[in-house]
Protein backbone atom coordinates (compact mmCIF):
# COMPACT_ATOMS: atom_id res chain seq x y z
CA UNK A 1 0.00 0.00 0.00
CA UNK A 2 3.02 2.45 0.68
CA UNK A 3 4.24 2.17 -2.63
CA UNK A 4 1.04 3.03 -4.03
CA UNK A 5 0.46 6.43 -2.28
CA UNK A 6 3.79 6.82 -3.14
CA UNK A 7 3.38 6.85 -6.49
CA UNK A 8 0.32 8.63 -6.42
CA UNK A 9 1.89 11.93 -3.79
CA UNK A 10 4.52 11.81 -6.79
CA UNK A 11 1.35 12.46 -9.16
CA UNK A 12 0.48 15.50 -6.42
CA UNK A 13 3.92 16.88 -6.65
CA UNK A 14 3.50 17.78 -9.86
CA UNK A 15 0.51 18.99 -10.39
CA UNK A 16 1.47 21.55 -7.37
CA UNK A 17 4.65 22.23 -9.18
CA UNK A 18 2.25 22.92 -12.47
CA UNK A 19 -0.58 24.92 -10.95
CA UNK A 20 2.19 27.20 -8.95
CA UNK A 21 3.83 27.81 -12.69
CA UNK A 22 -0.03 29.10 -13.50
CA UNK A 23 -0.97 30.94 -9.99
CA UNK A 24 0.26 34.40 -12.02
CA UNK A 25 0.51 36.76 -8.65
CA UNK A 26 -2.59 35.10 -6.64
CA UNK A 27 -4.76 36.26 -8.78
CA UNK A 28 -6.02 32.95 -10.06
CA UNK A 29 -7.77 31.20 -7.68
CA UNK A 30 -8.24 27.68 -9.20
CA UNK A 31 -4.43 27.41 -9.53
CA UNK A 32 -4.13 28.76 -5.94
CA UNK A 33 -6.76 25.65 -4.77
CA UNK A 34 -5.30 23.30 -6.70
CA UNK A 35 -1.51 23.90 -5.64
CA UNK A 36 -2.98 23.66 -2.22
CA UNK A 37 -4.77 20.31 -2.21
CA UNK A 38 -1.78 19.08 -4.57
CA UNK A 39 0.52 20.04 -2.08
CA UNK A 40 -1.36 18.72 1.22
CA UNK A 41 -1.76 15.64 -0.52
CA UNK A 42 1.66 15.31 -1.72
CA UNK A 43 3.04 15.75 1.28
CA UNK A 44 0.31 13.88 3.24
CA UNK A 45 1.33 10.61 0.94
CA UNK A 46 5.18 10.48 1.55
CA UNK A 47 4.49 11.15 5.12
CA UNK A 48 2.77 8.14 5.12
CA UNK A 49 4.64 6.40 2.32
CA UNK A 50 7.89 7.02 5.01
CA UNK A 51 6.53 4.79 7.72
CA UNK A 52 7.20 1.52 5.64
CA UNK A 53 10.02 3.18 2.99
CA UNK A 54 13.24 4.26 3.80
CA UNK A 55 13.21 8.15 3.54
CA UNK A 56 15.62 8.30 1.21
CA UNK A 57 14.25 6.26 -1.15
CA UNK A 58 10.68 7.58 -0.56
CA UNK A 59 12.30 10.87 -1.24
CA UNK A 60 14.13 10.18 -4.43
CA UNK A 61 11.02 8.43 -6.05
CA UNK A 62 8.89 10.88 -4.96
CA UNK A 63 10.83 13.60 -6.43
CA UNK A 64 11.50 11.56 -9.50
CA UNK A 65 7.76 11.00 -10.49
CA UNK A 66 6.96 14.73 -9.88
CA UNK A 67 10.05 16.13 -11.74
CA UNK A 68 9.41 13.55 -14.46
CA UNK A 69 5.27 14.13 -14.74
CA UNK A 70 6.34 18.08 -14.66
CA UNK A 71 8.72 18.15 -17.46
CA UNK A 72 6.33 15.47 -19.55
CA UNK A 73 3.72 17.94 -18.86
CA UNK A 74 5.85 20.80 -20.25
CA UNK A 75 6.82 19.44 -23.24
CA UNK A 76 3.54 18.57 -24.25
CA UNK A 77 1.70 21.61 -23.64
CA UNK A 78 4.90 23.51 -25.16
CA UNK A 79 5.89 25.17 -22.34
CA UNK A 80 9.09 23.37 -22.24
CA UNK A 81 10.97 22.55 -25.48
CA UNK A 82 11.07 18.91 -26.96
CA UNK A 83 14.49 17.20 -27.48
CA UNK A 84 15.17 13.32 -27.52
CA UNK A 85 17.99 14.12 -24.82
CA UNK A 86 15.29 15.08 -22.26
CA UNK A 87 13.23 11.65 -23.04
CA UNK A 88 16.55 9.73 -22.74
CA UNK A 89 17.41 11.46 -19.42
CA UNK A 90 13.75 11.18 -18.36
CA UNK A 91 13.65 7.43 -19.31
CA UNK A 92 17.05 6.98 -17.50
CA UNK A 93 15.17 8.62 -14.35
CA UNK A 94 12.06 6.46 -14.36
CA UNK A 95 14.66 3.82 -14.96
CA UNK A 96 16.54 4.30 -12.03
CA UNK A 97 13.56 4.85 -9.69
CA UNK A 98 12.26 1.66 -10.75
CA UNK A 99 16.17 -0.05 -10.10
CA UNK A 100 15.21 1.68 -6.27
CA UNK A 101 12.29 -0.36 -6.00
CA UNK A 102 13.78 -3.19 -6.97
CA UNK A 103 16.44 -3.23 -4.27
CA UNK A 104 13.97 -2.05 -1.84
Amino acid sequence: MSWIVLIVSGVFESVWAIALDHIEGLGRPLPIVLFVVGLVASMAGLAFAMRDISAGTAYSIWVAIGASITVCYGMLTGAESFSWVKVLLLMGLIGCVIGLKLVS
